[in-house]
C-alpha cells in the first residue's frame, strides 16, 4: 500500500520523540514489511545529537529506530506499544559524520521477522546518491517483563 506522505507533525504524534529529538520529516512510502522516510535535521546546527561541532554517521542508527517506530505505527493502529532498541548489529558506516551530507537523508527499514515479543528489521541510510550506513536492529517491546537467564 502506498499512502500519501506523512508530514513530520504526523510522525512527532506517532513516536515517543518529540521537539528537537524527532528527527524525520516526512514518509514517502510505507507497506506491510517496509518503510522508507526522508530526514533534513541532520543539517541542523542546534540538533540534539550532535558532539564536539559535528554529527557522527553511528547517528543514523537514531535516524532507523525512529523509521521502525513510524512503521510500527503505521502497521499496528491503535495505541503505540512501548519498544526498546535492544540490539544492532552489522552495522556498517560508510562515512563519519552526516552533517556534511548535502542533501536530504532517506532512511529505509524492512522488517526482516516479528513476533509477539521483538521485530527484527534490516536498515540503511542514504544522502547524496550513497548508502552512508547500514545494519539490522531488534525493537523489544515492554522489555521490564521479559526473562533473562
Amino acid at each position: 500500500m502506498i499512502a500519501a506522505a506523512l508530514n513530520h507533525e504526523w510522525i512527532a504524534r506517532q513516536i515517543p520523540h518529540h521537539g528537537r529529538m524527532c528527527l524525520l520529516e516526512e514518509v514517502i512510502h510505507w507497506d506491510g514489511h517496509s518503510v522508507r522516510c526522508r530526514a533534513v535535521t541532520h543539517r541542523n546546527r542546534d540538533h540534539p545529537l550532535r558532539a564536539h561541532g559535528r554529527l557522527g554517521a553511528a547517528c543514523g542508527i537514531e535516524y532507523a529506530a525512529q523509521a521502525m517506530a513510524v512503521h510500527g505505527a503505521l502497521t499496528n493502529p491503535g495505541p503505540p506499544r512501548g519498544g526498546y532498541l535492544a540490539s544492532v548489529r552489522g552495522v556498517r558506516l560508510h562515512v563519519a559524520r552526516l552533517d556534511d551530507v548535502a542533501g536530504d537523508l532517506v532512511c529505509e527499514a524492512s522488517r526482516i521477522a516479528a513476533d509477539g515479543a521483538a521485530v527484527l528489521y534490516r536498515f540503511s541510510l542514504y544522502g547524496d546518491g550513497r548508502e552512508l550506513a547500514s545494519g539490522r536492529a531488534a525493537i523489544v517491546f515492554d522489555a521490564s517483563l521479559q526473562v533473562t537467564a
